[in-house]
């Protein structure tokens, strides 16, 4: 037999998002970002490492320009 308690949990939410890139304030309610979050694997010299990150749509832009294979966009 089981007796159950109701218990509050408490949860953390952003509030105020910031670009690692270039430091600016990110207004989640009229701009978009991206975020990445990456747990690094074995064959890594950051094995384990996990890292995470937010970037600006014009940080996007700018480092996605220096890619040698431009990001796919998908409609």
């Amino acid at each position: 037999m089981r007796q159950y308690q109701t218990v509050e949990k408490q949860t953390t939410e952003a509030i105020r998002i910031f670009c690692d890139c270039c430091g600016k304030e990110i207004k989640k309610e009229k701009e978009d970002y991206l975020e990445i979050e990456k747990t690094w694997g074995y064959f890594s010299e950051k094995d384990g490492d996990k890292h995470k990150f937010d970037i600006c749509e014009h940080c996007y832009d700018a480092w996605g320009d220096g890619f040698v294979y431009p990001p796919k966009q998908k409609i």
